[in-house]
């Protein structure tokens, strides 16, 4: 069976190249000058778009380029006024903190100590809580 086989094969590849030399034979083949001159043809279109493509190419990169600069400087710009602004409200705190009276001082430090201390019923609770801690154990 195995030589049918390769005899179908053998006479497959022969009828595909029969095929393939009527189709060639059928081809209208271009004469030597029709074939230079679409040589030319086409290497002056490629050229010309590569001349095109380079000149936007340079083109995009100098307004690019500018582009980037401007935004630089405006950037720079802008970070110079906001260093200068935050500067001037860093010299207001700390002249207002100056100003300030040794009785308004004194009247921050009681409400912060105030804040910080626990009310009787809280401190009850935290002993109680220390003791059955110290039961547990």
């Amino acid at each position: 069976m195995a030589k049918d086989e390769n005899k179908k094969v053998k006479k497959e590849n022969k009828n595909e190249f029969k095929n393939l030399k009527a189709e060639l034979k059928k081809v209208v083949w271009p004469t030597p000058k029709q074939l230079a001159n679409n040589t030319i043809a086409v290497i002056t279109i490629v050229l010309i778009t590569a001349v095109i493509v380079f000149g936007l190419d340079f083109t995009f990169e100098k307004i690019n380029e500018h582009g980037i600069e401007k935004l630089k400087s405006s950037v720079e710009t802008k970070n110079e006024t906001n260093n200068s602004e935050e500067n001037n409200s860093e010299e207001n705190a700390t002249a207002q903190d100056n100003g300030n009276t040794v009785e308004e001082n004194a009247g921050e430090e009681t409400n912060a100590a105030e804040q910080t201390s626990e009310t009787p019923a809280e401190n009850t609770n935290s002993e109680e809580q220390t003791t059955n801690n110290e039961v547990v154990e």
